[in-house]
């Protein structure tokens, strides 16, 4: 009878398993990668990578030792130190990618760090493999609270109360829509906090027939949630969040996937195009609804973090009107400037500096569009060229995220989502209804009212207001602070 193996020969087969090992390494750290991004990474595609890139990658470099220590001597001799750098290093490597994004240079410094820590840990590998586990299980807990408590997968928000979907239009002009993120409106600029004399650009503008719409403003407070209430002409309140929501699901496909303004272009027989300088409104690969993009997913890392790449918007808009030439064209071009304050309190310079910052990316943002435009009215004078910022700069606070805060100073407010608007009509013939362009969320449904010759549509409009979620010195919720009115209000939703 051969000898059974001993209880210690047991554990010393999970100890050095080249498979247990590999994915004790990158469990976890794909675990937290999907518990604190969830809403950037929820492709197939993107899970397929990062399977192979958390677990079977350090699957295959431990096999692969395992087949070199019954080669060479040196390997055979310190398998378990090889080993334990393998799993130590790799999952410092991984959790740190997790936590930053591929930040190259802090992750190398990481990876030499963590080397010597091997070394001390090469006899407790087993533990340390148990202590993964464990905390990829308790990750893994935390996962499945959060997608089942917190994500709120329903579309039906973005139903139309109208038949607007069926238009047809009247007039055909090329439609771009340029996008200044953070751009302020032109009376929040003149004012405290801003203070800031964009009189010149203002000039440059209405030299070229377009009408500035001074008031204007935003609905929500960031580009996803701004953006996708604008393409899909209705609110959706954040989608109805609970505390520690990352982002509500699903609103960054709604941005550049087949969203209710592209399908009525393409309806009508337009090509449509995104031209983004940055991937990141697709960093999740939804499927496009337009026919073009400025960036590829051929292009695009799954590791990227949506602002690791540079797109020249101007060049990439040249090139693209010479091929729409012969046809009707609707353009969404997004930049990213000015922006907004610092996120953070530890970024921030504090309000004045931040301020300042924000004058010298106004600038630039002036620069561009001066260019922009006059590409496009070169090339396409009878165009209908709308500029409109997703939400303003907030000028005024520390950084972005004290609007979470209960914040009741109307200047701060109007500081948070004030947006420019100014519009080029075409022949500069402009619609009597015009006085409806009030915010974000309606200003797809005037337009196609222009277009399609046809004022029924503004029988549903959405209602004018801006919506902030408060966290702090109130109870949580998502809070009406601007009414459709204009009046300033601090009206918990759910009361």
């Amino acid at each position: 009878m051969k000898n059974q193996p001993t209880p210690l020969l047991k554990r010393e087969v999970i100890k050095t398993s080249p498979v247990i090992v590999g994915i004790a390494t990158g469990l976890y750290p794909l675990l937290y990668n999907y518990y604190t991004n969830f809403t950037l990474v929820d492709s197939v595609s993107q899970f397929l990578f990062f399977i192979a890139f958390f677990l079977l990658l350090p699957v295959a470099i431990n096999v692969f030792l395992k087949f070199l220590s019954k080669k060479v001597a040196f390997i055979s001799k310190n398998y378990l130190l090889l080993l334990s750098i393998s799993n130590i290093v790799g999952f410092a490597a991984l959790i740190t990618f997790s936590l930053i994004g591929p930040k190259k240079k802090l992750i190398l410094l990481v990876i030499i760090l963590t080397v010597g820590l091997a070394f001390l840990l090469k006899n407790h590998l087993k533990k340390v493999i148990i202590l993964e586990y464990i905390l990829a299980l308790i990750v893994a807990i935390q996962l499945g609270l959060y997608v089942g408590n917190n994500i709120n997968f329903s579309s039906e928000w973005t139903r139309l109360p109208d038949t607007i979907s069926e238009t047809n239009f009247k007039k055909k002009p090329n439609v771009y829509i340029i996008q200044p993120d953070g751009y302020a409106n032109s009376n929040a600029l003149k004012k405290k906090p801003y203070n800031i004399n964009n009189s010149e650009f203002e000039y440059f503008l209405t030299e070229n027939n377009f009408k500035i719409y001074p008031n204007f403003r935003s609905n929500y407070t960031n580009t996803i949630a701004s953006n996708s209430s604008m393409f899909a002409m209705k609110h959706h309140f954040y989608k109805k969040p609970k505390p520690n929501t990352n982002e509500p699901y699903g609103l960054r496909k709604s941005i550049a996937s087949n969203n209710a303004v592209v399908s009525i272009f393409n309806k009508n027989d337009y090509r449509t195009s995104l031209i983004i300088e940055s991937p990141y409104v697709i960093i999740n690969r939804p499927t496009l609804g337009y026919d073009y993009c400025s960036i590829s997913y051929k292009e695009l890392s799954f590791l990227s973090r949506g602002f690791d790449m540079a797109v020249n918007s101007l060049n990439e808009m040249e090139k693209i009107m010479e091929e729409n030439k012969n046809q009707a064209n609707f353009y969404f071009i997004e930049k990213i400037i000015p922006g907004h304050i610092a996120v953070t309190k530890t970024q921030s310079k504090g309000k004045e500096e931040e301020r300042k910052m924000y004058i010298e990316d106004l600038e630039k943002a002036n620069v561009w569009m001066r260019e922009m435009i006059a590409l496009i009215t070169k090339k396409d004078p009878s165009a209908l060229i709308v500029i409109v910022a997703d939400h303003g700069g907030f000028v005024g606070l520390n950084y972005t995220g004290e609007r979470y805060k209960k914040i009741t100073d109307p200047k701060l407010i109007n500081s948070i989502f004030a947006a420019t608007l100014a519009i080029r009509w075409p022949n500069n013939e402009i619609p009597e209804f015009d006085n409806e362009l009030k915010t974000n969320v309606n200003l797809f449904r005037i337009l196609f009212s222009y277009l399609a010759e046809n004022d029924i549509y503004l029988n549903s409009i959405e209602k004018d207001e801006s919506f902030l979620i408060v966290g702090e010195d109130a109870p949580f919720g998502v809070y009406k602070v601007i009414d459709g009115n204009g009046k300033f209000v601090f009206k918990n939703l759910s009361l």
